[in-house]
């Protein structure tokens, strides 16, 4: 037996893979955001359109290189819940946890644009899954065609974003980009492509190989473990944001993560491979538009527009029934 038919029968070194995978996918995502960030600042790109652009796309890149792995695989399952799951533990339990260590603030245009365009989100999903398409492609799912209308949607985000950060430049934070030596930036670059590619390789094989030993579907390790693993760069910034009460930081975070996920990533996976539709997706994608309107309600229903420790518990409860329900099901 070689090494690596080894590695891939034991389902402790499996857990391992899984564990390096997800390290080399984060570390890599941030190597990649630094060093493409000092290449656009030495060509004069200002700090607002880096923040809007490479240091947003860099947040999204785990769950990017784990669906394009996916889909390159076939395995189609996994790239759909590695969405629905990392928007679900995103809003359920990293603002969550979040909104338990300090109230969690929303600015007006969380509030009016961001939130509905999340709930909308996992709408859109669920219609792609319960409408035949009209364009003559066949099975129920995310097709070439729901792929190119939210990517649609995603460039029109990115136009309102842009548009509204000019003309409110009071309510943007710029990142704050220290250029570095042209060399060490290209090497970042690709230490950061080498690890994502790497990384998404190691998690997708092992994630594969560990629902084939637990005898649970690709779908269950995809909501759970991988979702978890890919929405590690948001969970760092959103609790970090929580102990310096920067929480106005950590809903942005979440939610413009929520909206690249689908409208970007999921978009791309479809146009690329058709993503037909899996046992629990209804439930999955209502569960992602859930937490956002749950979000929305909060955030409405006080003065100080905040998500309160109890609405934070109340979206950690919720998440805890819905994975029992996921489990149960599994079994």
């Amino acid at each position: 037996m070689s090494m690596i038919e080894y590695v891939l029968s034991n389902p402790w070194l499996l857990g391992l893979v899984q564990i390096v995978g997800l390290v080399l996918l984060v570390k890599g995502a941030d190597w990649l955001v630094d060093g493409a960030s000092s290449i656009a600042k030495r060509f004069g790109i200002s700090d607002l359109v880096i923040g809007l652009t490479v240091v947003a796309f860099g947040t999204s890149m785990p769950e990017f290189v784990v669906n394009m792995v996916s889909v390159a695989d076939g395995v189609t399952d996994l790239a759909i819940t590695n969405i629905l799951g990392s928007n679900i533990i995103n809003t359920f339990v990293i603002l969550g946890l979040t909104a338990l260590v300090y109230p969690v603030v929303s600015q007006k245009r969380s509030r009016d644009f961001d939130i509905p365009l999340s709930i909308i989100a996992g709408v859109l999903v669920f219609a792609c899954v319960a409408v035949q398409s009209p364009f003559g492609e066949e099975g129920r799912g995310v097709t070439r065609m729901g792929g190119v209308l939210l990517l649609l949607v995603f460039l029109y985000f990115l136009y309102n974003t842009f548009r509204h950060s000019k003309d409110h430049p009071d309510e943007v934070s710029p990142e704050t980009v220290e250029p570095m030596p042209t060399l060490k930036a290209v090497l970042f670059v690709l230490a950061g492509l080498a690890g994502l590619v790497i990384g998404g390789e190691m998690i997708v094989k092992s994630a594969v190989k560990i629902a084939t030993h637990l005898g649970v579907s690709d779908a269950i390790i995809g909501l759970t473990i991988v979702a978890l693993g890919t929405s590690l760069p948001e969970l760092a910034t959103s609790v970090i944001a929580a102990t310096k009460h920067n929480c106005d930081i950590a809903l942005g975070n979440v939610i413009g993560s929520n909206i690249f996920n689908v409208y970007f990533v999921l978009a791309t996976s479809a146009v690329i491979r058709p993503l037909p539709a899996y046992n629990g997706i209804v439930l999955d994608a209502w569960m992602a538009a859930l937490g956002s309107i749950l979000v929305w309600l909060f955030v409405k229903s006080n003065h100080e527009r905040k998500v309160n420790r109890l609405g934070g518990a109340v979206l950690l409860i919720v998440y805890a029934v819905y994975l029992a329900i996921r489990l149960y099901q599994a079994v």
